[in-house]
């Protein structure tokens, strides 16, 4: 390597619900990373953050990569007991740069941004205030209404309320006059369409809100609308920059985790067949998104879109996008010319500024 390469830490994995996409990503970005002319520019070090927490080296970082699916736990090295976060592995201390690949609680939440900003080492994404925002979809919500921005009626529960039968059927009664059937339940603070279900009567709800609060305490209910699914990325930090409107088609019921995940699955379409004044809304509203919870680095900003009354709703904002194959963040900016191992520069390129 190249004596003035920069030396960047991808970090993966994480004791998130989101585990092996996050590998699935990190493959992507160091591969990236490391051809063409990112290979004299970059030194790569992996770091892997296991389903406890806990931060491993290169060495074990490189196996995890390889198996797509985690490390057993009788092949990691017993001199670190317990779960947690215990220090940063060896080589940590070349890392010039910080590119967190991790997806969900304990990494896009504003958890690590937060160690990142305590060692005064510069990274790749949004800060504290945005990912913790970004992450969890009813500080999201209530952002996005303070900024006016058009989203389908939703709702909210706690876990406990599950735990009383009396709050539980209050609850029941309490969703159904405000939302309604169909409705989407989602656990606050994940992603991938991990903990979701769709309900049509009261029983399918309950059992969905109880499935919900396996994930999170904290739980969001929203209204079912028929309508396409758009998506519009951003890069930047003083000057954020909205990429192509992307479409996600699929045959589903609704984009779930294995239909987002599965090959075949699903059809993405980019520059989505939507008239030009959408999508210059599509663009003006992803950007206003990003400035609600002050956003920056890289994001994607996810939108329904009723065709028949030219109707947009702002879904959700995600601060940390996947790059895996099927991700559409990437795909996004190569539509505009942007190639895989530019747009990782690129990013990396943000974090110095």
């Amino acid at each position: 390597m190249s004596s003035s390469s920069t030396y960047v830490g991808v970090i993966f994995g994480g004791a998130s619900g989101e585990h092996n996409v996050s590998i699935k990503s990190a493959s992507t970005v160091i591969r990236a990373l490391q051809a063409g002319e990112n290979e004299s520019r970059f030194t790569v070090t992996p770091i892997y953050i296991d389903q406890q927490g806990r931060w491993w080296p290169a060495d074990i970082a490189l196996q995890a990569l390889r198996k797509a699916s985690g490390l057993n736990e009788t092949e990691l090295p017993v001199s670190l007991a317990g779960s947690g976060f215990k220090g940063l592995p060896q080589g940590s201390e070349k890392v010039q740069i910080w590119y967190p690949v991790l997806h969900g609680p304990n990494g896009e939440d504003g958890t690590i941004q937060g160690l990142f900003k305590l060692m005064g080492t510069p990274f790749v994404g949004s800060g504290v205030l945005a990912s913790a925002v970004g992450m969890d979809k009813l500080a999201m919500k209530a952002a996005f209404t303070s900024a006016r921005l058009p989203q389908v009626p939703y709702s909210s529960a706690d876990a406990d309320e599950l735990l009383n039968i009396n709050l539980e059927l209050e609850l029941l009664r309490k969703l159904e006059a405000q939302i309604g059937y169909p409705c989407f339940i989602k656990p606050a603070n994940l992603g991938s369409s991990v903990g979701i279900s769709k309900a049509c009567n009261q029983t399918e709800l309950l059992v969905g809100l109880k499935k919900a609060a396996r994930h999170d305490q904290r739980i969001v209910v929203e209204q079912a609308v028929i309508a396409r699914e758009l998506e519009c990325a951003v890069i930047g930090t003083h000057e954020l920059v909205a990429s192509a409107v992307g479409e996600v088609r699929f045959s589903s019921d609704w984009y779930d985790y294995e239909t987002k995940y599965s090959q075949n699955s699903s059809q993405i379409i980019i520059p989505a067949p939507i008239p030009d004044k959408i999508r210059d809304r599509v663009q003006e509203l992803t950007l206003e998104a990003c400035k609600s919870i002050a956003a920056s680095g890289m994001a994607r900003v996810d939108f329904f879109y009723k065709e028949e009354t030219e109707e947009l709703w702002v879904n959700e904002i995600n601060t940390l996008p996947g790059f895996t194959p099927q991700s559409m963040y990437p795909m996004l900016w190569e539509a505009v010319g942007l190639t895989l191992e530019q747009l990782v520069a690129k990013l990396v390129e943000t974090a110095r500024e």
